[in-house]
Formats: structure tokens, C-alpha cells, sequence
């Protein structure tokens, strides 16, 4: 078990780690191939004043056993918030870009911004499941019951080429700071504009210039964190907007403060939506 912080994508991550705590597990080797890893996340509140996490999501797709029941989460493109209260664990399964594909039997793009019961997908088992994954507070047993679950739903098979290509290009677009634009990542994949959108509708879920989009605020944020002596104009540079104003345009849009007050403050409370942490 591996518990490497609670990562990008979780705003205001000094203040959230008072609150709850995040664990990430690897998956059983035969289940690599679909699942990226494991998370758990722990909280007792009680005594306490609620707490409320917003997360800027990451383009995946995520199956949660929780309560009241477990759910799908397609790629939640907005800014979301979790209020956590008393006690309680949750354990997600992140699924590589692509491999979910297989389990709809359509385009990702129709999960976007939904919150699907499982059971609506996978039947009563996932119910069944649920139940066996929150009846343990130890996460080794909470990863083995979902695993359990997971290999009476996946495919034999490895995913299909199309979706190791829509991950290979999600990492290329990770890997590479400097690719800002969706023809920059086209021609650095080789593979055309409109095919990038025909490959990320079908097996992502999320549009080419959104990924883009939310890999700039996720490193606007994590800048952010590290103080308010913030370059912001030469962050704007280096994340590929056309002056300061824009990037404070498109952060003040998703995370509800311009980048400067997020760092001397944090964002402002959401008051909307549901999420789960670490997405």
C-alpha cells in the first residue's frame, strides 16, 4: 500500500489532510491493465464541523463503493465538492483512460458529468459488492472485495488498441508542458484533429481542449499552493494563455477565485455538487 498524498487535482491539500485521510492501492497485476490504482479515503468528523473538498477532476473514469450505494462517475468536468460528516470510508476504483469503455458498450463522452448507480450498469453484484467492501475498515480488505467484484465484470481480454492509444496520448499531453493546443497534440501523436476528438468522445469522455485545459489548472493550482510569490504573468507564458488575463478568466471560472486570492486564501466554499476526493 502506498500513501503518496493526497495528489493533484485536490485543492487546498495542507488543509484537507486534517480532515480525512487518502490511501492509494496498487491493483492485482491481472487487473493492471484496466484499473490505474485504488482509493480510500477515511474520515471521523464527529465532534466536528463538517468539512467540504473541492477537486478539480482528472479525466478518468470511477467506480465507488459508497453510501448509500456504490456509483459510476464519468469525468466531471466542472469544479466539485464533497461535504464529509461524522465517520465513514469510501473505496474508488480509477480506471485507466479508455478501459471503461468496454463496460459501457458505448462512448464514454455519455458518462461525462453523470453519477450513474452501478447497479444500473453491473446489477444487483454491485450492490453486493458495496456492502462487502464498507462492512471492513482495512483497506487490504476493502481493495480484495472490489477486486472480487472487478474480475466478474472485466473483460478476459487487454483493452482494445483504440484505448491504449487514448491513454498514450492523455500521458503525452501529462508529459509534455509545452503541447497547449489540440493541433499540437495531434501532430505529436500523429494522429488529425478530428480523429483526437472521435478517439477522446469514444474512449475518454472528455474533449481534447478540456484535458488540455485542466492539466494548465492543475499546475496553476498546484503554483498556487506553493505561496503567493507566484509569477502569474510568466505563468501564463509557460501554460500557453495569450496574456495573464486569460488565465485568471479561466481559473476564476472553475475554482470560483482568481489564482492570486486562491494562494493568500484557498478557493472560495463551492456550496454545490458532490464529488468524491482524489478525482
Amino acid at each position: 500500500m502506498t500513501d503518496p498524498g493526497l495528489g493533484r487535482g485536490v485543492l487546498r491539500p495542507a488543509a484537507a489532510a486534517t480532515q480525512f485521510d487518502l490511501l492509494r492501492r496498487e491493483p492485482a497485476a491481472d487487473l493492471a491493465p484496466y484499473v490505474e490504482y485504488h482509493w480510500i479515503v477515511r474520515w471521523d468528523l464527529r465532534g466536528r464541523p463538517p468539512y467540504e473538498q473541492q477537486v478539480l477532476s482528472h479525466p478518468n473514469v470511477h467506480l465507488v463503493f459508497e453510501e448509500p450505494a456504490a456509483a459510476v462517475y464519468g469525468v466531471q468536468r466542472g469544479l466539485f465538492a464533497r461535504r464529509l460528516t461524522g465517520a465513514g470510508h469510501v473505496l474508488g476504483v480509477r480506471f485507466r483512460p479508455g478501459a471503461f469503455r468496454p463496460l459501457l458498450g458505448a462512448p464514454v463522452a455519455g458518462l461525462a458529468d453523470r453519477v450513474v448507480p452501478a447497479a444500473e450498469l453491473f446489477g444487483p453484484a454491485a450492490d453486493e459488492a458495496g456492502r462487502a467492501v464498507l462492512g471492513t475498515a482495512d483497506p487490504a480488505a476493502m481493495a480484495a472485495a472490489a477486486e472480487g467484484f472487478l474480475r466478474g465484470v472485466l473483460p478476459a481480454e487487454p483493452p482494445q488498441p483504440a484505448a491504449r492509444q487514448a491513454e498514450a496520448v492523455l500521458a503525452l499531453i501529462a508529459d509534455t508542458p509545452s503541447l497547449v493546443r489540440v493541433d499540437q497534440v495531434a501532430a505529436a501523436s500523429g494522429i488529425s484533429v478530428r480523429g483526437l476528438q472521435r478517439l477522446f468522445a469514444e474512449y475518454v469522455g472528455a474533449s481534447p481542449k478540456w484535458v488540455l485545459r485542466r492539466a494548465r489548472l492543475h499546475e496553476a493550482a498546484a503554483r498556487a499552493e506553493r505561496g503567493t510569490g507566484v509569477d502569474w504573468a510568466a505563468l501564463a507564458a509557460d501554460l500557453g494563455y495569450a496574456d495573464q488575463a486569460h488565465l485568471v478568466r479561466d481559473f476564476t471560472a472553475v475554482v470560483g477565485a482568481p489564482p492570486a486570492r486562491y494562494a493568500r486564501r484557498g478557493p472560495a466554499p463551492a456550496g454545490r455538487g458532490t464529488a468524491r476526493a482524489d478525482r
